[in-house]
């Protein structure tokens, strides 16, 4: 295919990549000026809860749906769609006057958000070979860890500098633009570029539409493959996204006595771990001609390193926890091998759906953790601290031996397997 071939698809590779990094910032930042919308506001502590779950629960209830849109009538649209609703609500957040529009901002942010992962397969999985995908969908995680890391200090430093609402509204704008690029990029120089292959693939994309969604949904359903990435998406990112976005500060303060600002830091240990596991992993997945190995290899990892937290009765030794953040973390880079094997595995019109389903995996996981976390806390608010802890850390570790399942069931595939070259 052409576009395979052409220089171009680098200049739709830096623009996806760089919006993807934008969004992803935007995902977490809002956590950054929680005492100050309190105080603005007067808003409550269930109510700043509120603000983070709808957002995320948007995101999971529509990867399934946006995946098989985007497989039906293509991801230029949805791509494009969805930054320029992200950047609609970034913007409205930003002059927000009270908590209704707080709340609807962060509901348009998450269903832009919802569109931006999974149109970012297929739009990579139509520009580049199989054997190109592994390495850049490393790269695009590693860009999704850049964007986690841009809303903590650099964030937090221009919100001190300008105030909070200056920062969010100059990134609103910024998405706006950048969905106005999307459309240049993705659609009207690839006319001009691409006419016939463009021709060629809204004919398949009629035929595709022949075939019922209820089939092309049950297919999926009762796909070996696909219940595998769920499962490693879910035992992975969920273990991970669900601890550190929840409780790892509070576990700091309340088990090490560290200050608040101390606690974080174990964050940004987990996230440079994130950065290089991505690229990395993905590298040496490459370099194997293998994806199950390494993926295996990894939730294994991941099941031990919580498996380690836990038989310290949750309390390691400090320099032990620094490592285990850091390789914890280094395994959710990982993860985006969980959309190599979507890539090589399903045909293309297919391929939305698979990765909404593993998707719907990782942040299903990303929302039960935190809740059932706390739950198993409060249960035993009696007791001393650390035996509490002790026995939330089960639920990670029961969590990756379903992500460790999830890799041993992968059924290895060439690379340019179901037409995917």
């Amino acid at each position: 295919m052409e576009k395979q071939n052409s220089k171009y698809r680098w200049a739709v590779f830096a623009t996806v990549l760089f919006t993807y990094f934008l969004i992803v910032s935007q995902r977490t930042a809002p956590g950054l000026i929680t005492d100050q919308l309190m105080k603005d506001f007067g808003l409550t502590a269930s109510t700043i809860g509120l603000l983070t779950s709808i957002q995320f629960l948007a995101y999971a209830s529509l990867q399934i749906p946006i995946g098989l849109l985007s497989d039906r009538y293509g991801p230029n649209f949805f791509l494009i769609f969805g930054t320029i609703l992200n950047g609609i609500g970034t913007v409205l957040y930003s002059v927000a006057p009270n908590e209704f529009f707080l709340l609807f901002s962060r509901l348009l942010v998450g269903l832009g958000d919802a569109t931006i992962w999974v149109n970012l397969v297929l739009i990579l999985s139509l520009w580049f070979k199989g054997n190109e995908f592994v390495g850049l969908i490393g790269i695009a995680g590693m860009a999704g860890s850049f964007g986690f890391l841009l809303a903590t200090v650099p964030f937090s430093l221009w919100i001190s500098l300008w105030g909070w609402r200056g920062p969010f509204l100059s990134i609103g704008v910024i998405l706006l633009v950048l969905g106005s690029l999307l459309y240049f990029i993705l659609v009207k120089k690839p006319k001009q570029l691409f006419s016939s292959q463009e021709q060629k693939g809204t004919l398949s994309r009629e035929e595709q539409v022949k075939e019922r969604t209820f089939s092309l949904l049950l297919r999926i359903l009762s796909s070996r493959q696909a219940w595998a990435t769920f499962l490693c998406h879910f035992g992975v990112v969920g273990t991970y996204v669900g601890f550190i976005g929840s409780w790892a500060v509070p576990y700091g303060m309340n088990v090490y006595d560290m200050t608040r600002s101390n606690a974080s830091q174990l964050i940004m240990i987990g996230l440079i771990g994130a950065i290089i596991g991505a690229p990395i992993t993905s590298w040496i997945a490459g370099r194997l001609g293998s994806i199950k190995k390494p993926y295996t290899v990894i939730h294994l990892v991941s099941f031990l390193g919580w498996t380690a937290i836990l038989l310290f009765g949750g309390k390691p030794p400090f320099y032990m926890l620094i490592i285990l953040f850091f390789i914890i973390g280094y395994c959710n880079g990982a993860n985006t091998l969980t959309f190599a094997v979507v890539r090589q595995s399903f045909d293309r019109k297919e391929v939305g759906l698979a990765s909404g389903f593993a998707n719907t995996g990782g942040f299903l996981s990303a929302v039960l953790l935190p809740s059932i976390f706390g739950k198993i806390l409060d249960h035993f608010h009696a007791a001393p601290i650390h035996v509490g802890y002790f026995f939330a850390f089960m639920i990670p570790v029961i969590f990756s031996i379903l992500g460790l399942a999830g890799g041993l069931l992968i059924k290895e595939q060439h690379q340019e397997a179901k037409g995917m070259g």
